[in-house]
This record gives C-alpha cells, structure tokens and sequence, in this order.
C-alpha cells in the first residue's frame, strides 16, 4: 500500500512560525504563553480552512512544552512534544461537536476535566464546530466553562459564530481568523511545489490560490488534483482547463472589443463563453469585477487592491489607460445592473446581449450595419434650419396657416438675422475637443439621484462674442422665442453631433420646459446626468441662442428624485425603453429576430 499523504496533511503547520496569513493573531497567543497570561477559554472563529483547529492544536503543544524556545514556539524535544507529536498524549482532548452534540457527550467532557494532566501543566479541551451543539447541551457545558478546574483550558472552533449563544460568547476570548491572501497562499504553494520537486508556473498557482477562496486546505486540495493531472508540471492552462475556470484573457478581449465598438465580435465571444458551458450570470459578474479592477489600477495608490500576480496586475494597468474612466464607470453600473436583474429576467441571454451591447457603444455610435443607416436622417433638417430662424419653420407647411399671427411680428425681423444665421454651423467644431473634458468631469461624479441644488447658466449677454466671429453684430438680440422653437433648436443640436454619444442620449431624453419669460429648465434624473450636460452647456446656449435669435435665454438644469424614480421599469419595460432611445438595440432585436419576454 502507497505511504502517499495529501498536501494539506502532510503539510500541516507544527508550529507558530509556519502558520500562514495569520501573523497579528499568532502573535498574540505567543506572546500570551510567553508571559504566562493564560485565558481558561477560547473562542476560534473564522472561514473555513484558514487554520483554526491547527493553531489550537499549536497552542495546545507549546503551553505543555517544558522548554519554550525564546521566540515562543515549542522545543519538539521534551517529552510532552514527543508523545503530542506522536499522538499518544492525554493532556488534548478533542471533540467534534458535528457528530457529538447531545448532553451526554458533554457530561464526558466536564468528567474528563476533572482528571488533572499526567505531563506537563494544562489539560487541552478542543472543541470543534462548537456551533454545533445542541441548546441543552450549551447549557450543561456553560457552568464548567466559567469556572473550569486551574489546569483546564477549553478553545472552541466554529465557522459559524452567530449560531453560539451569548453566554458562552461573554466568557471566551475571541480570536477571528481572517482569510488567507492570494498572495500568500501562492507563496505557499511554491515552496511545497519546489520541496516535492515539482515544475508550476506562478500564473497556475495564482489561479489556484483565487480558486481556493482564501482557505489553505482548499488550495492544497486542488494544487494536489492539479500535479495529478499534469504529472507534476502544473502549467496555467492545464489548471484552467481541469477547474473550468472563466479565465481573465476572456474579460481582457471582451474589453478590447467594447474600446473599439466591435458588438459582432463581443457578441461571438459570449457564444464561445455559452458553449463551454458557464452561465452567462457568471460571465456577466466576472466582467463587472473586471471593471472594478481595471478601475483601482488606474491609480497607483489602488493598485494593491487587484489580487493578481505581479504580470497580470500589469496587464490589468495596460488596459487601464485605454479607458476613460467615464466609461469604467458607466460600463461598471452596465454589468452590475445585469447581474442584479438577471434572475429575474425571462430571457437571461438576451439580458446579457443587451448589456454587452450598450457597453461596447459608451464610447462609438452603433456599428452594426442596420444601425448605421438611420443616423444620417436628422442630417438634411441641420442645414435647412440656418436660412432662417427656427420658429418659422412652420410657415411654409400648410397645416400651420391658421396660426398667421405668429409669423406677423417676426417678418420685418428676417433680413436682419439674415446674414448672422448660416454662422452656427461652424460651432459644433470645437465639440470633440471638450470630450476629453467632459469625460474628466463627469468621471468625478459616478452619478446620484438624490435631489441637488440648481446649478444656473450665467447670463451669456456678455459671453456671446465669444463663441461667433470678431465681425458679426449679434451680441444683442431679443427676437420673440416660442417654446416649440427652443425644443426644435435643442433637437438640431443633436444631430450637429453625432460623435457625442452620452450627450445625445441625455439630450434626447430631457427636453427644456419655459419657466418664466426667457428663462428655461432641463429636470434631470441624476447628478451624472447633469454633469454631461454641464461639460456642454456653453456650446449648446450659444447654439440655442443663435438659432432663436435670443442671447437672453437661460437654461437651468435640475436633478429631480421625482424624476429619477420615473426610470424605474419592469424588465419588459426596461427593454422597450433602450429600444426607443437607443436605436442600435431595436436594429438589434430586428436583426436576430428576437423576442421580447
């Protein structure tokens, strides 16, 4: 028979110094025997496989030990080591409360605490899954517990320490286990990979290391059945491909096609994803913490937040800069709204699709080929608009001749604005020069829809120069301005920038309702909202401004919580919702001839 012994048994920790992530805690005890300031009751607690019956198994060794070693840690010499190491020594008494939780197999303890230790000064009880047992039984074992014999220690372990009652609590010491890092486990498992001679890459023993969850038990389980099915050489592919595991390049080329706008390819990439059996909750949450890393790497200060080798952090810092953080932001909110939604969605595929294809348009316009085609209609309207102003666009239908005071005072007013009118066309210009920006500004506010104070446009009487050439008189102008033909003006401006996606959809959304007079107001869903607009607003005043021939409008821009709990859809509504203000997604649906659940 083979004298084969797993990892985790094998490579248990025997003393203090090989404990590993747990250092503050481990000091504490040492310095507790050390000094002599013994507890007679101690509460273990914390995730699974972090160390929690080893250290009580530790500490139990090293308070018997008849010669410490300065550093707190047991000789391994004397007799109470030998016969601990060797397991034959009376003076630890363990009992697992999983299977032993009744009042009877407490009354065994309390009679076993009465026997004083044969070597050495203190009889050990360890209790494991102490969360176990039954409420009778945490009552027979409460009174031993508070005033247990001199040379009776207990130490309780449990993962669970909300289960055990309140009474026991008050009289332990606790000591909370806190998980093991990534980057300690990976270091653990290279010096037992170069102990037994075995050829692993640092990249697999990371993925193992993330695979395990913090628990070390865990991780020697699965570095075990990975040296087994590779023959000792542990590569990062074969451990991807024998644990299933979704690995991070997916998530670096899926973001590589939403920074470039290529939905198809994104698109197949899910597929590919599907077929290999993940579900697509797992993709989307996997993506979403993505986001978050590529976010905290793009400050040097965050970077220590990503847990990842030391190449992988730096791929993380790569793709980082490629991203405005606008888009993080808005990519990050994207993906963790899906993945909130996603139970309760009919068609959890299509959730996901949707998703993958509003990110891959946060920084492009629609590139499917059928999206394409709408977006030049509002194209022909922008140049007919500069002949002259736009609220006598109407005129010349003839729905509207009824309506022939309207026209009347506005007459004599045409040859005047003749010549200024064709000059806005050249002002959206300067547009792609301020994304940089706005996407600045708006990265500072990731959003909100608690309702903020009024942040008003300045009077641009002053301003207006600035934004026409030296040589044109319209620095003052008061032309009669009809709502319609403000609203008409704001839509013109949309489709002077095509590029602008954000801007547009806001845009497009919230439209200006006369307050008083020439003054104006835009409500809001939420702050980030608010700052896109913000970016823009001097080139869209001067654009209104122009177009109705006023330089004494003024646009105020609120956020409403009103407004903000109108977004709230059901999931067939949502739906319906991207598909009226984002034509891409209904081209879409239309497409592939989807159906809305």
């Amino acid at each position: 028979m083979s004298d084969y012994i797993v990892s985790a048994r094998k490579y248990r920790p025997q003393s203090f110094k090989t404990v590993v992530g747990q250092r503050a805690l481990v000091q504490t005890l040492k310095n507790a025997v050390t000094s002599g300031k013994l507890a007679h009751a101690y509460l273990f607690c914390g995730p699974r496989g972090v160390g929690k019956t080893t250290c009580a198994r530790i500490f139990a060794k090293t308070i018997n030990c008849q010669h410490l070693t300065p550093e707190g840690e047991a000789c391994g010499e004397c007799e109470s080591c030998k016969s601990f190491d060797e397991q034959r020594s009376f003076n630890v008494y363990e009992l697992d409360a999983a299977s032993n939780n009744s009042v009877d197999n407490i009354r065994e303890l309390i009679d076993q605490v009465q026997v004083p230790p044969q070597i050495g000064q203190y009889k050990v009880f360890i209790i494991d899954e102490v969360h176990m047992l039954s409420t009778a039984a945490f009552n027979a074992f409460l009174k031993t517990l508070e005033e247990p014999p001199h040379h009776a220690i207990f130490v309780l372990c449990t993962t669970e320490k909300q289960k055990i009652l309140p009474t026991i609590l008050s009289r332990c010491q606790t000591y909370d286990f806190q998980r093991i890092t990534v980057q300690d486990i990976a270091d653990q498992l290279q010096r037992i990979a170069t102990e037994e001679g075995i050829e692993a890459e640092p990249q697999a023993l990371q993925v193992i290391a993330r695979k395990a969850d913090g628990g070390m038990r865990d991780a020697l389980s699965v570095f075990d059945q990975i040296v087994s099915f590779t023959d000792g050489h542990v590569t990062r592919q074969a451990t991807i491909d024998n644990l299933n595991i979704l690995d991070y390049d997916i998530f670096f080329r899926i973001t590589d096609d939403a920074l470039s706008g290529n939905v198809p390819a994104a698109l197949m990439l899910l597929d590919e994803v599907i077929r290999k059996g993940f579900d697509a909750q797992i993709f989307i949450g996997g993506w979403a913490s993505h986001f978050r890393d590529l976010m905290v790497s793009q400050d040097p200060a965050t970077l220590s937040l990503v847990e990842a080798g030391q190449d992988v952090a730096m791929r993380y810092q790569q793709q980082a800069v490629k991203c405005p953080p606008a888009f993080l932001y808005q990519s990050l909110q994207i993906a963790s709204d899906c993945d909130f939604n996603y139970r309760n969605s009919r068609n959890k595929r299509l959730s996901v699709e949707l998703a993958i294809v509003k990110i891959c348009q946060l920084l492009h316009p629609a590139t499917l080929p059928n999206a394409v085609a709408p977006a030049p209609q509002p194209a022909p309207a922008a140049p007919q608009c500069p002949a002259q102003p736009a609220y006598t666009q109407p005129a010349p239908q003839p729905a509207p001749r009824p309506v022939a005071p309207q026209p009347q005072p506005v007459a004599p007013q045409r040859p005047v604005q003749q010549a200024p009118a064709p000059q806005p066309a050249p002002q959206p210009a300067p547009q792609p020069q301020r994304l940089g920006t706005g996407a600045d500004r708006f990265s500072a506010h990731p959003g909100g829809v608690r309702l903020t104070s009024i942040r008003t446009m300045p009077q641009q009487a002053g301003a207006a120069p600035t934004s026409a050439a030296p040589n044109q008189q319209v620095q003052e102008m008061n032309e009669p301005v009809q709502p319609d033909a403000l609203r008409r003006a704001w839509k013109e401006y949309i489709s002077t920038n095509p590029a602008e996606k954000l801007l547009n959809n806001v845009m497009a959304g919230h439209l200006p309702q006369q307050v008083e007079g020439t003054q104006y107001v835009v409500t809001l869903a939420s702050e980030t909202q608010q700052e896109i607009l913000e970016a823009h607003r001097m080139d869209i005043l001067r654009y209104i401004q122009q177009r109705v021939s006023n330089t004494h409008i003024t646009i105020n821009y609120e956020v409403s919580e009103e407004e903000a709990t109108k977004r709230a859809f059901s999931p067939r509504e949502k739906i319906q919702d991207m598909m009226s203000s984002n034509q891409a997604i209904s081209d879409l649906i239309n497409t592939f001839k989807l159906e809305i659940g």
